[in-house]
């Protein structure tokens, strides 16, 4: 009897600790998450009633000079966020708690899925390739390749594209690293995929998926006027994230967490330090800037009457 007792009494508290590494885990989650949305709450409440001043444009060396400054702004917002949640947030942050919840308890059973079909050599290739591109090499390139022609050919969208990239990168990941240590989750491979928590592991969340999302974020909102740059970006950042689970590198919940982190994280970045007098222009032109002596601007020349149809390539020398 007394065995029986003491047995039960090791199940409720091995169900309590469970319980709790699971809300410690949601409530990590959602410190990435949030300063998004608080941005957004700073933004309504300013009175409607005071137009504001006619946006101007920034001086590009202005941004580069307070990048580092504005990274630990970011990271001061970023871990102080939990404190700053609000009841509206509740719309968005039970749903993403619930369905990390849910992934937590199903991992092991959908890790072992695609243990149990055999690791397939064409989908662990495949699988490698695509989440290449959430590495730190592919999105620091895609990054300082948006700054380097932005400057090069003066258009002042594409430079201020690669700041925020660089910058939301950075923060994210700093986030991820920091979460890595703090959570110690073995990735799919060790253990049987277990999933334990606190057991010497690097898997919670994917690195890969909170890059991607952060990259992603940033440049879909830069060029929100053009569609097919926003689904090109959420496309890739959404199957780089899916390959780290086809791949075996990361659990679901692990996929789940770093998208949502690396979401928050870009659309805080781009919120905060966006320029708005850019979207008076939306070929990202700088007003009043001039035109490149390395890249011709390039124009569209027809007459109907005479049918003559044709391109004007133009340099400033």
């Amino acid at each position: 009897m007394r065995q029986r007792t003491e047995g039960r009494v090791n199940r409720n508290v091995a169900r309590a600790l469970r319980t709790w590494r699971i809300t410690i885990l949601c409530a990590l989650l959602a410190v990435a998450a949030v300063p998004a949305c608080a941005q957004t709450h700073s933004e309504t409440i300013t009175p409607e009633a005071q137009p504001s001043p006619a946006p101007q444009a920034t001086p590009s060396p202005s941004a580069e000079r307070r990048f580092f400054a504005n990274l630990l702004r970011d990271q001061r917002a970023i871990w102080t966020a939990p404190f700053t949640i609000e009841r509206d947030d509740a719309k968005w942050l039970a749903p993403l708690g619930l369905s990390t919840a849910l992934l937590l308890a199903t991992d092991r059973h959908t890790a072992g899925e695609l243990a149990e079909n055999g690791d397939h050599q064409t989908r662990l290739r495949i699988s490698r390739d695509i989440s290449r591109g959430g590495s730190v090499y592919a999105t620091g390139s895609v990054a300082t390749a948006f700054y380097l022609i932005g400057r090069a050919t003066n258009n002042a969208r594409a430079r201020e594209t690669g700041l925020l990239s660089a910058e939301a990168l950075i923060d994210s990941g700093i986030v991820a690293a920091g979460l890595k240590v703090a959570t110690q989750r073995p990735r799919p491979r060790l253990d049987d995929a277990s999933g334990e928590f606190f057991d010497r592991g690097t898997s919670f969340p994917s690195g890969h998926a909170v890059s991607a999302w952060s990259l992603a974020t940033v440049v879909a909102n830069e060029y929100k006027h053009r569609r097919f740059v926003q689904v090109t970006a959420y496309g890739l950042a959404a199957a780089i994230s899916l390959s780290r689970y086809t791949g075996r590198n990361h659990f679901l919940s692990d996929v789940l967490a770093g998208s949502a982190m690396g979401y928050g994280i870009g659309r805080y970045v781009y919120r905060t330090r966006h320029d708005p007098a850019l979207d008076a222009n939306t070929d990202g032109a700088k007003p009043g800037g001039s035109r490149s002596k390395i890249f011709p601007l390039i124009s569209l020349r027809f007459n109907r009457a005479s049918r003559f149809y044709g391109l004007a390539l133009v340099w400033d020398f």
